[in-house]
């Protein structure tokens, strides 16, 4: 380093900007990696601390000469996320105990950080109403399919019969109306409308649908099943995909995410959040009336980086729940 004529340099100060340019080159929860290694393998060994840390590198295939870049996931946890991580974890623990929770699990993927945590992340739930988001991203890639799909309108003439009966929903489509598929999708996501969703269901390409989840690396759903159990963990790929915009066009993905902004429903992951706070959730009921199962997804737009928490729970109380869920936030923000 070449001193500026008529000033002098420490040896404090040449190692401040040594570790000063070597943070540059890492993220708080990532190892530096060489840019190339992302093109040139899809999975690859990194070593810190004498632990030995795989990551993993998802391309899109199906093309014949690009691969789009998906996902790249450590498969460790991050260290920084750690203490919020054992805080979750004593609330679960806590509530179990009382008996108002049976079991939970949490994925957290802070973008600051660029890292991840789980608590249970891997157990499978049953999603419920969580499902209309990769429903909503499959539709918005039939509209790419065939501009101009989502501007197709269809009559709503009577009821849907099913058996599920949600708690939570505060406006629905009305019999002898008509409903472009862009304001059925708005009243599957904001009011988590049933009513409008099985109305899709029978306008959707199977296909497409079943295409959302293998791209990802998922199996693919059964049509005919009322069930599809995921975890936590995997279940955040899809709200992923949209932040990241790596599988719809950037305006879909945008309008998706904006539909999940809308949302209606704030109690649980966002209710005790700042009114002024950007968030794009989703919630989900499902079980039965002995063992109850809610949960919820949420991209929480943070001006220092937004961050991904997904929560899925199984209880014997509907009102307890969401409660659980509040707090297992408030502890996620509060120390982001």
């Amino acid at each position: 380093m070449k001193a500026v004529p008529g000033k002098k340099i420490s040896i404090w100060n040449t190692i401040a900007l040594v570790i000063i340019s070597i943070v540059g080159t890492y993220s708080f929860c990532n190892y530096n990696r060489r840019s190339s290694v992302y093109e040139s393998a899809a999975n690859a060994t990194l070593t810190k601390n004498n632990i030995t840390c795989n990551y993993n590198i998802k391309r899109l295939s199906g093309y014949s000469f690009v691969r789009p870049l998906m996902f790249v996931d450590d498969e460790c946890e991050c260290e920084e996320l750690f203490p919020i991580r054992d805080r979750i974890n004593k609330l679960i623990e806590d509530y179990k105990g009382s008996g108002d929770l049976i079991s939970a699990s949490v994925y957290l993927k802070s973008y600051s950080k660029n890292g991840w945590v789980g608590i249970n992340e891997n157990e499978r739930f049953k999603p419920g109403s969580l499902l209309k988001v990769p429903e909503l991203i499959a539709f918005l890639k039939m509209d790419e399919d065939h501009p101009g799909f989502l501007n197709k309108k269809l009559v709503y003439d009577h009821r849907t019969i099913t058996d599920k009966r949600p708690s939570i929903v505060s406006k629905s489509i009305e019999p002898g109306h008509s409903y472009t598929i862009r304001d059925l999708l708005s009243y599957m996501v904001i009011y988590s409308d049933n009513n409008a969703t099985m109305l899709l269901n029978a306008n959707i390409d199977v296909n497409t649908f079943k295409k959302v989840f293998s791209d990802i690396g998922l199996a693919e759903p059964d049509w005919r099943s009322n069930d599809y159990p995921i975890s936590a963990k995997d279940y955040s790929l899809f709200m992923r995909e949209l932040y990241n915009a790596s599988y719809l066009s950037i305006e879909d993905s945008e309008f998706a995410t904006e539909l999940l902004a809308k949302s209606d429903f704030k109690n649980g992951l966002i209710k005790d959040l700042p009114p002024y706070l950007q968030t794009a959730h989703k919630f989900g009921e499902a079980g039965t009336n002995t063992e109850l199962e809610f949960h919820e997804t949420a991209l929480i737009y943070l001006e220092k980086g937004p961050y991904l928490l997904t929560v899925m729970t199984k209880g014997k109380d509907s009102n307890k729940l969401p409660q659980i869920l509040t707090q297992i936030s408030n502890i996620v923000y509060q120390n982001m």
